[in-house]
């Protein structure tokens, strides 16, 4: 994958989770909130994993 894709992969994994955290949240489910936690923090890592791809290039 690129650079491009793993950041956008990023993004929509983060807003998930925090969609997840959320909603958990409020229905006080505390796995669904936990589910959306490590959601973001995946997120976090694909974007951070596109950004090293854009500053490495893309055969890493």
């Amino acid at each position: 994958m690129g650079e491009l894709t793993d950041k956008i992969k990023g993004n929509v994994n983060e807003a998930i989770g925090k969609v997840k955290e959320a909603v958990g949240d409020h229905n006080r489910d505390p796995n669904l909130a936990a589910e959306g936690k490590a959601q973001q923090a995946e997120g976090k890592g694909e974007q951070f994993k596109g950004k090293v791809k854009g500053a490495l290039g893309d055969d890493i």
